[in-house]
């Protein structure tokens, strides 16, 4: 009777390169997703002048958002569309006249000059991240608003755009030089002084 062969043999010398290229494969054409964050840029740290500097409360602008994501706004509600615009006639209140540029009330009982305004935002610990986003986002927005302004007055283009441009790498050193000083006076005209406070846990 004639003896029975075996099962064939798999010639398996060649499966450790091709593993090897598969994992090749995979770690070149896989893309790992990550999360841009927030596009805020922090100003310069700049050395106190004075230590004992006493801000006067009326040259505060609360704003409070509550677990229930409701906006306090001077300890009072206030819709969201309505903030940016409340932030705007903050700002430029002018109230002891010392801004020529400023288009406020110039109310003595709100902030007297652009650069003693200060925007204080503070959200409870269950607020969501979206509204507190939302929020930020006006009160940047009202700052943007008002540098505009100034720089179409002055420059015939919108403080953004020149920002924009300034920050990019790509732009030619000549245009970044031109666009330095008119950024810079801009900014100062209206100083971004967006305070967060500690976060409330009730």
């Amino acid at each position: 009777m004639p003896r029975r062969k075996g099962a064939p043999e798999v010639n398996a010398g060649s499966m450790a390169d091709i593993a090897f290229l598969l994992l090749i494969f995979f770690l070149v054409t896989t893309t790992i997703e990550t999360d841009a964050g927030l596009d805020r840029m922090l100003p310069p740290m700049d050395p106190p002048e004075d230590i004992d500097v006493v801000i006067k409360q009326k040259n505060i602008f609360t704003v409070n958002i509550n677990r229930n994501g409701q906006l306090l706004v001077e300890d009072e509600l206030m819709d969201l569309k309505n903030l940016r615009a409340a932030a705007v006639a903050f700002l430029e209140n002018g109230g002891d006249g010392s801004c020529n540029y400023c288009k406020g009330r110039k109310d003595p009982a709100s902030s007297d000059n652009p650069e003693k305004a200060i925007i204080s935002l503070k959200n409870d610990r269950e607020t969501k991240y979206a509204t507190y986003i939302t929020v930020q986002n006006e009160l940047v927005g009202a700052y943007n608003d008002l540098r505009n302004r100034e720089a179409q007055r002055l420059y015939g283009d919108d403080f953004t755009n020149m920002e924009a441009e300034y920050l990019n790498p790509e732009t030619p050193s000549s245009v970044r030089d031109d666009l330095k000083g008119k950024v810079k006076r801009i900014q100062e005209m209206f100083p971004q002084k967006l305070s967060e406070a500690e976060t409330s846990t009730n």
